[in-house]
C-alpha cells in the first residue's frame, strides 16, 4: 500500500513498532514509532492526515492455522476505538480498514473446509476482530470502508479486482496483496464505497 501511494503522489505516515525496521527510502513518508492500541501514538501519526488506512490484524507465529497467536485477542477492536477517538479529534472523517471475507454474511459464501477452518483453528479470534472493529465503525460518524479481501495470495501478476455485495458477483476465492493495496488506495476519495463493506477478489 505504501509503494500504491506513493505511486499516485501521496504524503505518508507510518506508524510502526520499530521504526528502524523499514526498507521505505522517500521524502514523501514520515514514519512514526508507536503501537495502534495507544492514543498519543496514532495522535502524532494521524496529525495532519485527510484519511487513515489500517491494516491490521491478528498475528501468529506461523501460517499454520493452529499456531499461538502473537498479538492479544483484542487488537483490533482495541486499536479502532483509539483510531476512531483520535480521528473524530483531528477531523479526520475518512477510513479505510482491511476486514475479511468471511465475516459476518459473507460466511456462508466460503468453501466448507474454510469454514472448518474458522470454526476449529486459531484463525478464528481474527474474524471474531474484524467484526468487531466493522461494529465499531458502523457506529461511529465517520466515511469508512470495511474491505473483505478473498483469501490473500503473493502474486505480482496485475489481474482486475472484482467487487462483490451480497455474493454478487460470486467472489473469487483468491487476491493478491498487490491487488488489495491498488483497490485500497484507488478508493481513498471515492464516495461510493463510503459506509460499505465490499469483498474484493480476483476472478
Amino acid at each position: 500500500m505504501v509503494k500504491e501511494a506513493l505511486a499516485r503522489g501521496y504524503n505518508i505516515n507510518v506508524l510502526l513498532r520499530n521504526k528502524h525496521k523499514h526498507s521505505f527510502n522517500s521524502k514523501s513518508i514520515s514514519v512514526f514509532e508507536g503501537l495502534p492500541n495507544k492514543q498519543d501514538d496514532l495522535a502524532a501519526a494521524m496529525l495532519g492526515c485527510d484519511a487513515i488506512i489500517s491494516a491490521l490484524n491478528i498475528s501468529r507465529a506461523s501460517d499454520f492455522p493452529w499456531a499461538k497467536l502473537r498479538t492479544p485477542h483484542n487488537l483490533l477492536s482495541e486499536s479502532m476505538e483509539n483510531i476512531i477517538a483520535v480521528a473524530q479529534q483531528q477531523s479526520i472523517n475518512r477510513i479505510i480498514a482491511i476486514s475479511a471475507w468471511g465475516v459476518y454474511e459473507t460466511k456462508k459464501e466460503l468453501p466448507f473446509w474454510f469454514k472448518w477452518l474458522i470454526d476449529h483453528s486459531n484463525i478464528s479470534p481474527a474474524y471474531v476482530e474484524h467484526e468487531a472493529q466493522e461494529e465499531l465503525l458502523e457506529r461511529s460518524n465517520l466515511n469508512w470502508t470495511a474491505v473483505r479481501p478473498a483469501i490473500l495470495t503473493n502474486s505480482k501478476k496485475d489481474k482486475p479486482v472484482t467487487v462483490s455485495y451480497d455474493n454478487f458477483p460470486k467472489p473469487g476465492l483468491f487476491i493478491s496483496r498487490q491487488g488489495v493495496a491498488q483497490f485500497i488506495v484507488s478508493i481513498v476519495h471515492n464516495q461510493m464505497y463510503y459506509n460499505k463493506r465490499p469483498t474484493i477478489s480476483e476472478l
